[in-house]
């Protein structure tokens, strides 16, 4: 009869009928011990030889039952460092031949072998977004793509993160072909499937941005050329250059245009951003300014070293527009207070302990005006005169 080792079976490995044959037996093997044996020791005599034979015989019918399950036991430690152990090693996919055929033009060829492993492994999400891959990017094939992704996000096992990571890159696809609408869809419904979310979040700041990222990707796909218009001849001989300074933008329709932006996407984090400093630096409104970097810091799902930027940031302007130490060091201290176990804490008890020279370098110096001078001045004194 062949042996079964009974210790350290393989994980999701039904017991076999034999293991259960020796427990049982063993079972029994006891229970006569425990009623014959034994008590024919006690009782003396030829009883005793009875007794000693039969615990001799009964010991190795135990030794031949489990015999190979002691030694297992005993030896194992050492047989899994050199055996790998006796567990049932994870079935992996292997996508090597899937890239090497597609870097070679294979296209069709790495298609079909990336679908068998899609539907051998269809939770690995590497491979789904290779097979997706080789559709949208070498086939030109976006439809088979997006069916490729949904069929991955539709299934009930199928995890959050994993099913935001490859509807984004879908929508990166989309944006790619132009399909500005597309990708929009396919943030809503990031947005929608995982509200209040990291991943809604991030799929809400894309949707904020989609206007300039489809501006950037057409005009590095298309290669258009930006007309340079002739520049002025013979610069050198002019009074002034002047003119020439680009002229700045109008703050009141710059924040104008910002505010249009963020009533239509209310958590764009660069427009409020770029709208707190306009404030602070053109306004110098510090109250606006607070108003917005407020609702940056306290809106839930941003990364620490984000609201740190912020509480930094928002330091920076009540300096430069003369708040109280009090106030500045109260900013300072939030950042250690809600990550103060975080290096962000550390830069900020830094700055904390050289605030005050800070304020010193900050302060307005006294403007000093010596006069205008007449231009030209060193055309009008002529040639040095000769002796």
């Amino acid at each position: 009869m062949k042996d079964v080792p009974f210790v350290r079976l393989p994980k999701n490995v039904t017991v076999p009928w034999l293991v259960l044959f020796q427990c049982t037996a063993s079972i029994f093997i006891l229970y006569f011990e425990a009623k014959v044996a034994k008590p024919a020791f006690a009782r003396g005599g030829g009883d005793a030889m009875f007794g000693l034979a039969t615990t001799m015989m009964l010991g190795l019918v135990l030794n031949i039952l489990w015999r190979n399950a002691i030694v297992d036991f005993i030896c194992s430690p050492l047989t899994n460092l050199l055996t790998g152990g006796n567990e049932v090693s994870e079935k992996k996919p292997l996508y090597a031949g899937v890239i090497s055929k597609r870097n070679r033009g294979e296209y069709g060829e790495a298609s079909a072998e990336a679908r068998k492993l899609v539907d051998e492994f269809p939770e690995d999400l590497e491979g789904v977004l290779l097979r997706a891959a080789i559709e949208a990017e070498n086939r030109k094939d976006l439809q088979a793509a997006e069916i490729t992704v949904n069929q991955f996000c539709d299934r009930p096992t199928a995890a959050p993160g994993e099913i935001a990571i490859a509807l984004t890159q879908l929508a990166d696809w989309h944006l790619k072909s132009a399909d500005t609408a597309a990708a929009s869809a396919v943030f809503q419904k990031i947005m929608d499937r995982f509200p209040s979310t990291k991943a809604a979040a991030r799929a809400e700041q894309r949707l904020a941005q989609l206007g300039e990222t489809a501006k950037t990707i057409l005009a590095h796909r298309d290669g258009q050329r930006i007309m340079v218009p002739e520049g002025l001849r013979n610069i050198g001989l002019l009074e002034s250059s002047a003119f020439l300074q680009p002229k700045a933008a109008d703050p009141e329709s710059l924040a104008e245009t910002y505010i249009q932006h963020l009533a239509a996407h209310p958590h764009d984090l660069v427009a409020r951003e770029k709208l707190a400093t306009l404030y602070a630096r053109d306004f110098k409104r510090l109250d606006l300014a607070e108003f917005e970097l407020g609702q940056l810091i306290n809106e839930a799902h941003h990364q620490p070293k984000q609201v740190a930027h912020w509480l930094n940031l928002l330091a920076n302007f009540q300096i430069e527009l003369g708040a109280e130490a009090a106030t500045v060091r109260q900013t300072l201290e939030k950042i250690v207070e809600r990550f103060n176990t975080l290096p962000v804490a550390e830069i900020a008890q830094r700055r904390l302990a050289l605030l005050n020279n800070e304020f010193r370098g900050r302060q307005t110096s006294r403007m000093v005006k010596l006069g205008v001078y007449e231009q030209n001045i060193g055309l009008k004194c002529g040639l040095p005169a000769r002796h």
